[in-house]
């Protein structure tokens, strides 16, 4: 049960009455008739093979009032297309499968680099800037969500109390983020958003305490929360990274175009969880330790598109100050885990601080010596000035694929 505390710059709509999903789904169906939603599922080919996704598309199968979802498939050969477009066929909803490794959308991302607009990195980043370019192409809903393929834990009531924000027509809404405890099997998880994300913002905001973007970051309960929905016109203007700075850099997309008021967060589930990633200690390039440079590099270029001044001396003090906060955050979630009958290993705690703290340093570093890096995918309004008709290619290409491969 949770409380209805208010904290932050941003509003918080609690789960305070265990409401049903039934009686949330029957407003969801009325608001579509005026508001029309979808769905966006970002997935790699492996997740088709995993124990989560046939679950959620079970789930998915029951929910009345979507008009469209749209799942980006990566890492697929054409078998494996074929057999996804099988996988997902049981959908009762008009939904459509982008086969992003295939010929056909391929010469959309060719297009695109001949102009430098394509996403330069592979990622979740990219896979959901196509998607969210083809749900705007399409032009037949007014609202999005977005959630992995990995939920292990996952029930169709995520995706209603996720969406009801920005679909109820009386909210002025155009951004929701999700949050949720990350508890599963008796542990508390969720590493990165725990001890890197939350001291960082802590040590940030005691170095630049009248940065209102770090207040503005803290308000957030779970930062790194892969689950979102939009109204469509936020996705025209948002430029987004195609690395692991995806959430935050999402965040901080919303907070430069939108006033606060028209931003929150849901509680969407009691309890969530989804496939875990290696510490990665010996490899930055692999895991926790990529994500936690990833997300670094991603807040402090945001912070230096906001006036403030970065050397090397800076990042020393920053890590300084990160490290005390994050252990003493140790002692404060362990003590919480043990109140909850819960597991948590300090050792392995104190570890991936000691990563989290070097990757900091080696963010700030990188931050500097790469002072004309653009990592952020180009916003749609830009790619349609461009390319006007691509648009239109896009939703013919898609098409193409699924006529010739749907069995």
């Amino acid at each position: 049960m949770g409380d209805f505390y208010q904290n932050g710059v941003i509003t918080t709509l609690h789960n305070l009455s265990r409401r049903s999903v039934d009686e949330l789904e029957t407003e969801l169906l009325e608001f579509s008739q005026s508001r029309p939603m979808a769905l966006v599922l970002p997935c790699l080919y492996s997740e088709l093979e995993g124990p989560a996704l046939s679950n959620i598309v079970d789930e998915l199968c029951k929910v009345p009032y979507l008009s469209e979802i749209v799942i980006g498939l990566d890492r697929a050969s054409e078998s494996q297309y074929r057999h996804a477009l099988k996988f997902f066929s049981r959908l009762p909803q008009s939904h459509v499968v982008l086969w992003n490794d295939g010929p056909r959308l391929q010469s959309i991302d060719a297009q695109l680099k001949q102009q430098n607009l394509a996403p330069k990195e592979m990622g979740k980043g990219r896979n959901v800037w196509y998607c969210l370019g083809y749900v705007m192409a399409s032009g037949k809903v007014e609202s999005v969500a977005l959630h992995d393929c990995d939920i292990t834990t996952y029930t169709r009531e995520l995706l209603a109390r996720l969406i009801y924000p920005v679909a109820n027509p009386n909210f002025n809404y155009e951004f929701c983020k999700g949050f949720y405890a990350r508890i599963a099997d008796g542990s508390m998880n969720g590493r990165v958003c725990r001890l890197l994300v939350t001291p960082l913002l802590r040590a940030l905001k005691k170095m630049f305490p009248s940065e209102d973007y770090i207040e503005y970051l803290d308000s957030y309960r779970y930062a790194l929360a892969g689950e979102f929905s939009l109204r469509t016109d936020v996705t025209k203007n948002i430029r987004i990274p195609s690395d692991w700075g995806l959430e935050i850099g999402v965040l901080s997309e919303v907070k430069r175009n939108y006033s606060t008021n028209r931003l929150c967060q849901v509680d969407i589930a009691d309890q969530y969880d989804h496939k875990h990633q290696e510490l990665s200690l010996q490899d930055e390039k692999q895991g926790l330790s990529k994500m936690s440079i990833d997300i670094s590099k991603a807040v402090f270029r945001k912070l230096a598109t906001n006036g403030v001044v970065f050397n090397a001396e800076t990042f020393r003090s920053i890590k300084a100050t990160y490290y005390r906060i994050a252990l003493d955050f140790i002692d404060t979630y362990h003590n919480d885990a043990i109140i909850n009958g819960l597991a948590l290993d300090i050792h392995s705690e104190e570890q991936a601080v000691e990563l989290f703290a070097e990757n900091i340093m080696k963010a700030g570093l990188h931050f500097l010596e790469n002072p004309m890096e653009t990592p952020f995918i180009p916003s749609w309004t830009r790619v349609n000035s461009a390319l006007p008709t691509l648009a239109g290619d896009f939703i013919r290409e898609v098409k193409e694929d699924l006529i010739q491969y749907r069995p």
